[in-house]
């Protein structure tokens, strides 16, 4: 039993350890405009801009978000479109706990993080901004995201 326990506790360090490790890939930092110092939008799949950032938290170009008026779908399609430009790791303020699980099941890493898009990448980068979690999301899974937002969906 004392050995089972300690396998699971080595597990659980060398698994939180991996959370801050060191950013490969470029981020995407969704954003309400097209500046470095833009504050990070709290809708993500939804907001107007992406800010793509290389691995070491360089500034690289703005795009239009071509998800934004998908309501209901964009974060759902959302894992694909950042796969397509390169993208391992998504800033936002929040998310809904499904799209964690499918974006981290696409390869790419959900990050919590308020404040501008520069600060954000830069943090992700150096491995000082924390995963979103399933378990910490505000809202638990798609449909209660959408019921929150009303009628017209996300």
């Amino acid at each position: 039993m004392k050995k089972v326990i300690s396998v699971l506790l080595v597990a659980l360090f060398l698994a939180s350890g991996l959370s801050f490790a060191e950013q490969k890939g470029k981020i995407c930092v969704a954003t309400k405009e097209k500046s470095p110092e833009a504050a990070v939008s709290d809708l993500a799949a939804l907001a107007p801009y992406f800010l793509i950032f290389d691995a070491k938290g360089n500034f690289i170009e703005a795009i239009d978000n071509p998800l934004k008026d998908q309501k209901g779908k964009a974060g759902k399609l959302l894992g694909g479109f950042l796969t397509e430009k390169g993208v391992t790791a998504v800033v936002g303020k929040d998310y809904c706990g499904d799209i964690v699980g499918i974006l981290k099941n696409q390869g790419i890493t959900p990050y919590n993080f308020e404040g501008s898009a520069a600060e954000a990448a830069a943090g992700v980068a150096q491995g000082k901004v924390e995963e979103a979690t399933k378990e910490k999301a505000t809202v638990p899974n798609h449909k209660a995201a959408q019921d929150k937002a009303g009628k017209g969906g996300m």
